[in-house]
């Protein structure tokens, strides 16, 4: 489910699991193109009836140089096609993974061979469901960081569907952080979202597309520890349910010293891969929150 997003249909959480289970099953049965169609037309949907949603992802949108009600339109149709081709990426998997390619694998193989294990970073850009099975699929088991939903349904449809050959999950917590390590010690991938808001204790302040965002601390001290190299990566949705184009992009240049420097240096690196596909952003989600009982730096002035 898209973060940021309201859920289109509200009266599914009050249904049992396992009719939820039944109905997302049913739905990846249905051509790509259809999910993607039908979710493009419930983004606009919750776009025209959620203000506070749709206000939200001008102003995002428009922070990093995409201003406008056309664009803030297509990039909440998008949003609406991320959640609705998940059923597809879950329960027929191999029918998605036959419909992805990329013209960037040798930065995987290039990774890989350093034979330090790789650090993938997904942005929530495109379909960002379909990168790890993607990844496990063409270079063997990844272990992904994963932060089960707060609503104990989803929890539990989450949970269930995202069971896949050679894709394991950590917890985000302390024993889920050593999982990471010790993965990355035997030379395998691991997988984060960078782009969620962290709680207090597990983020600094680094520049996000001209303002300040609470941006998590993890990947940097994985990489200080390990000498893993970076690599982020995106799935991008073609037009007409052709499926997705994979896109790898390495981290340039040394890791920096401090936590806010590696912060800054991982947001500069999603700006980037952003600027590929900026209508698959998900603008809608509220990146510049301060998690309760954090407080911005006052010495540190306000990025332009």
């Amino acid at each position: 489910m898209c973060p940021g997003m309201p859920f289109p249909f509200p009266l599914l959480v009050f249904a049992p699991p396992q009719m939820l289970l039944v109905l997302y099953r049913l739905l990846a049965w249905l051509p790509l193109s259809w999910l993607q169609w039908i979710g493009r037309r419930v983004g606009g949907m919750v776009y025209r009836l959620s203000p506070a949603y749709a206000a939200r992802l001008r102003e995002n949108a428009a922070r990093a140089g995409y201003p406008g009600d056309a664009f803030a339109r297509r990039a909440a149709a998008e949003a609406g096609a991320s959640a609705l081709e998940v059923p597809c990426v879950w329960f027929r998997a191999e029918r998605a993974l036959a419909r992805c390619h990329t013209d960037d694998w040798g930065v995987v193989e290039a990774a890989v061979a350093e034979g330090k294990g790789v650090l993938f970073l997904t942005p929530h850009l495109g379909c960002f469901e379909v990168t790890a099975r993607y990844l496990a699929r063409r270079n063997g088991a990844i272990t992904v960081l994963y932060r089960p939903p707060r609503k104990a349904w989803l929890a539990r449809l989450v949970e269930t569907a995202r069971a896949a050959p050679g894709l394991a999950t950590a917890p985000a917590n302390l024993n889920g952080v050593r999982q990471l390590v010790r993965a990355l010690r035997k030379g395998e991938s691991i997988g984060i979202l960078p782009d969620q808001v962290p709680g207090n204790g597990e983020g600094v302040w680094a520049p996000f597309f001209g303002r300040d965002a609470f941006t998590i601390v993890l990947p940097g001290r994985l990489v200080a520890q390990t000498g893993a190299p970076v690599v982020l990566t995106a799935g991008e949705r073609l037009p007409h349910g052709r499926g997705w184009r994979i896109h790898y992009l390495r981290m340039p240049g040394a890791l920096p010293d401090t936590p806010q420097g590696q912060a800054a240096w991982i947001n500069a690196g999603m700006e980037a891969m952003i600027r590929r596909c900026p209508e698959q952003y998900l603008w809608g989600y509220n990146r510049y929150k301060a998690p309760p009982g954090t407080v911005r730096d006052a010495t540190a002035p306000e990025s332009p």
